[in-house]
């Protein structure tokens, strides 16, 4: 891919490389059964889905009456991890949409989500890809803010040496996308029609620049994308 349009590819994880939110979810969606909170699975995935569970706690606390601490946490993250390592498979042609953007950019692409890095770091090695992120894996919990807010990607960009106009982000929601645009980098969405991921018209709505339902589609669609955009 000579004369590439991006410095830069900065992967989000859950629902963009592995397709984990059905499994997280599932085991969010017991522990707040067992705290008193009768929420459904699918309502779990429509309030859950791309953000930190920590980040809202204050609504876990409201519905549940329960003061949540870092035990419950603990206990949340460690039913949630034996579950992914028992189940979780990859996004379709996501493995080797990493292995092609790796080549084509000389290593420069990164991991840059919301979700605390021993699950980021699980994932990747469970789907085969941890070697392509060696040393590129940037967790919101380890930032000031997380998503929505741009923190995570601007720090990717930063430990990349570049600049984050010049980054390619690829998002499935439209917390993930925000912080993408507020970045200044250029955000792809993929939608596929699978329950999870954000809307094709939410993400436009947010500032996606293109979005797309076939993750093997992605290098070629980046590669292509200054001359669609020229």
């Amino acid at each position: 891919m000579t004369d590439f349009p991006f410095d830069a590819v900065l992967f989000d994880c859950d629902g963009v490389l592995v397709d984990s939110e059905p499994i997280t979810c599932r085991v969010l969606t017991q522990m707040l059964n067992e705290l008193g909170w009768d929420i459904a699975h699918d309502e779990t995935m429509r309030i859950f889905t791309g953000k930190a569970v920590k980040d809202e706690l204050p609504l876990i606390q409201a519905r549940t009456g329960a003061a949540l601490g870092p035990e419950w946490f603990a206990e949340f993250r460690q039913r949630r991890n034996d579950a992914l390592d028992l189940e979780l498979l990859e996004i379709p042609g996501a493995p080797d949409a990493v292995r092609a953007l790796h080549g084509a950019l000389g290593g420069r692409i990164a991991v840059a989500s919301g979700a605390d890095r021993r699950k980021v770091e699980l994932q990747l090695a469970k789907v085969g890809i941890a070697d392509c992120f060696d040393g590129r894996v940037f967790s919101g919990h380890e930032m000031p803010r997380s998503k929505p807010h741009p923190d995570v990607y601007l720090a990717a960009a930063e430990a990349l040496g570049v600049d984050p106009r010049r980054c390619a982000v690829v998002e499935d929601t439209v917390t993930g996308a925000t912080a993408g645009v507020a970045a200044g980098a250029t955000v792809f969405g993929y939608s596929p029609s699978a329950n999870g991921h954000s809307g094709a018209e939410a993400l436009r709505g947010v500032g996606v620049a293109q979005v797309f339902t076939d993750m093997a589609q992605l290098p070629a669609l980046l590669a292509d994308w200054g001359r669609r955009a020229a």
